[in-house]
């Protein structure tokens, strides 16, 4: 059991065959949890071969995001970050946790609210900050339990995003070793994954782009929106 967080269980394990939208296919162990802490129903999904007690499972912590993981939506780079997790725990053995923070733990609504005032002209951040939200609300407690629960206690961690192991560290967790995921950038996303490395403080190298504010002036058309009521 984890010093700083609940203890959590595991509540149901089933097996599920996958086949993703390019062919490739692997074999997932689904979990799911009683005891977290936020009550929401994520799972956990076992990947590869089971590395054991002695081994250091590959971790991704994956937040949920409809418009990218199902829509294929290239706003984002989370539906390739999924694909690539996918493949990469399957080859290593390891846990993808699909936890249900849409839009950095805003909602889908609201996510989408913030999309719109970015087509206005603020970037992802000031978005959140402008729909009185936090730039970034998720909160990794939940994943900390359902690793304990899986008796996973030092990890390496499949992220570009600093909080995250820092977050994990926090609640007693090892990280042993943060992996980096490939930069999944195309032109809908290149200023999303700048602004998220330079004020977010991920790894990224996104070339060409720096963290962008993509019009002056942007932010009081966007007050003037909100005095209205949300986006149209």
């Amino acid at each position: 059991m984890l010093p700083h967080v609940p203890e959590a269980g595991i509540r149901t394990r089933i097996t599920v065959p996958m086949r993703l939208g390019d062919g490739f296919a692997t074999v997932a162990r689904v979990f799911t949890f009683d005891g977290l802490v936020d009550g929401r129903e994520h799972i956990a999904l076992g990947l590869g071969a089971d590395p054991g007690p002695d081994g250091t499972p590959l971790v991704r912590l994956h937040s949920e995001c409809l418009t990218g993981d199902v829509l294929g939506s290239q706003r984002c780079d989370c539906g390739p970050q999924l694909r690539e997790a996918v493949e990469r725990i399957t080859e290593t053995g390891g846990f993808l946790l699909y936890l249900r923070q849409e839009g950095r733990g805003i909602g889908l609504y609201d996510k989408l609210d913030a999309y719109a005032l970015q087509d206005l002209g603020l970037d992802t951040y000031e978005a959140n900050l402008a729909l009185g939200h936090g730039a970034d609300e998720r909160d990794y407690t939940a994943a900390a339990q359902m690793l304990d629960a899986l008796g996973v206690h030092r990890l390496q961690l499949l992220s570009n995003n600093p909080d995250k192991a820092a977050q994990l560290v926090a609640a007693g967790l090892t990280v042993a070793a943060r992996v980096p995921t490939a930069v999944h950038v195309s032109p809908a996303n290149a200023g999303y994954l700048a602004t998220k490395a330079g004020r977010g403080a991920h790894t990224l190298d996104v070339p060409g782009h720096v963290s962008p504010t993509e019009r002056p002036g942007a932010v009081g058309v966007v007050s003037d929106q909100l005095a209205g009521g949300r986006p149209a």
